[in-house]
């Protein structure tokens, strides 16, 4: 059995008793599928790539979620699959709002020539005052091929109006080989019609942490990307995401369509 496939599996088999366990009860069900395409170019060369993934988001209550996922990608001649698991809780302590939060994504493939092993894991804390002001501290471990360390992150996110939300976030890596001091911003418009962002980073960065395969002389990073999504029916959410990014001359651009399908309330708990 193909690696990806096996993943996929293990991720249904996962994801159906679940689904059947929450059955009669007011939890909330999501299944996310995602596909991305992707074209590398940089030291005359110009190479493909393409990745598609599968996700369970599973809310116990609005103050609870537990995420389930698998995803697959190839670049050139690389390929990898991996395994995620998420989960966050939310609980009003004082005058603020705090949400812990962790992940892990679990995988393997090649570059091509070697085998590979991927491995992140991430937790961190998100405070909201005043349903406006947040602040979230993020730690993550990031085990990638041959690049590893940890990289914390700092972010501040400002709502102006429930139509308007700026955030900002500086991350520094400590520790191994990751080298990476970046700066991250972006903007979101919320209307009834269609839900609008766009943003970008600069800074230096490992180029493991893009994707397998990715090789550039320095790690000098910019990135920007525009994009936008709609709920129909508000059952179904569709997601359009065009990225464009360039680490010290090798350049890539990708495309990202992805749709969320809302399962709903199942049904009074007993």
């Amino acid at each position: 059995m193909r690696p990806v496939t096996h993943v996929f599996a293990v991720a249904l088999v996962v994801i159906v008793p679940c689904v059947a366990q929450a059955a009669g009860s007011t939890a909330e069900d999501r299944i996310s599928l995602t596909g991305t395409g992707t074209r590398l170019t940089g030291g005359g060369d110009t190479v493909g790539g393409a990745g598609e993934a599968l996700g369970w988001i599973h809310n116990f209550d609005v103050n609870s979620v537990l995420t389930l996922g698998a995803e697959h990608q190839t670049l050139k001649n690389a390929h990898w699959a991996f395994g995620s698991v998420g989960g966050a809780l939310t609980r009003e302590l004082g005058d603020g709002r705090y949400t812990f939060a962790a992940e892990a994504h679990e995988g393997a493939g090649d570059d091509g020539i070697h085998p590979l092993k991927y491995r992140i894991e991430a937790g961190g804390v998100t405070a909201t005052y005043f349903h406006q002001l947040s602040v979230q501290l993020e730690e993550r471990r990031i085990d990638v091929e041959t690049t590893h360390g940890h990289l914390p992150k700092l972010g501040v996110s400002y709502l102006w109006s429930p139509h308007w939300l700026t955030s900002f976030s500086y991350a520094v890596s400590a520790g191994g080989n990751l080298g990476t001091r970046l700066t991250s911003a972006r903007l979101d418009h919320y209307s009834r019609p269609v839900n609008l962002f766009a943003g970008g980073s600069y800074g230096k960065i490992a180029p493991t942490i893009l994707g397998v395969g990715i090789v550039a002389p320095g790690h000098i990073y910019r990135d920007g990307y525009v994009g936008a999504s709609k709920t129909f029916a508000r059952r179904t959410e569709v997601s359009l995401t065009a990225e464009y990014l360039n680490l010290s001359g090798t350049k890539r651009a990708t495309i990202t369509l992805g749709f969320i399908f809302r399962l709903g309330s199942l049904g009074p708990a007993h």
